[in-house]
């Protein structure tokens, strides 16, 4: 009939194409490494590959100060430490492109207000899920909340595992590496500094 649509067979459930390009150069990097991508067991593993980096890298497609928009103010004269620690978080090292797997502890110090205690891990995450090095997902996370949230103090601790370093080159299972970057109070004053450390477990 004139003046009706073509029907479509869109379906919102499908999951999202992977361009052929990707898909190739997971091939080549297969073929590379000694295999082939054509046999059974390979035959999908370019399209898996791709949506699982598609994952492993949404965080570039978000701000994490978007979590702590809302915050709430009515907190009874509370003005002590807010810590959340042993957030697990998974990463990639941005040389390697392989797994970093550790844990975080963040606190801050309220200035009149806090954040849903599930913002702190969702920034981290937002920022974890994006090619890394530990320094600076360390240094991006404290800054966030700092400059987001305006606390008196901010102190992210950081502990992972590599596999860059465990599973490759020199081969050392079972090292994990420490970073820390405080703020404000947590920085200025040693006595502040030493009771989040010691809270967080350090």
């Amino acid at each position: 009939m004139s003046g009706t649509s073509a029907p479509t067979n869109h379906n919102p459930l499908a999951k999202p194409s992977v361009p052929d390009d990707v898909q190739e150069a997971i091939r080549t990097l297969i073929r590379w490494a000694g295999d082939d991508p054509t046999r059974e067991g390979l035959l999908d593993t370019p399209k898996r590959v791709a949506r699982a980096w598609k994952e492993y890298c949404k965080g570039y497609g978000e701000d994490p100060a978007v979590h702590l928009n809302r915050v709430f103010e009515e907190v009874g004269g509370y003005n002590e430490i807010v810590l959340l620690k042993d957030i697990p978080f998974q990463s990639h090292c941005e040389h390697h492109m392989a797994p970093i797997i550790g844990k975080a502890a963040i606190a801050y110090l309220p200035n009149n207000r806090v954040v849903g205690i599930s913002k702190l891990a969702r920034v981290l995450h937002g920022f974890a899920r994006r090619l890394q090095v530990q320094e600076r997902l360390t240094a991006e996370v404290a800054d966030c909340i700092w400059e987001n949230l305006r606390p008196q103090g901010v102190a992210v601790v950081i502990d992972a595992s590599h596999s860059c370093m465990t599973a490759r080159g020199v081969l050392t299972p079972g090292v994990s590496m420490v970073t820390s970057r405080v703020m404000g109070t947590f920085l200025e004053d040693s006595r502040s500094r030493k009771e989040v450390m010691s809270l967080m477990g350090y």
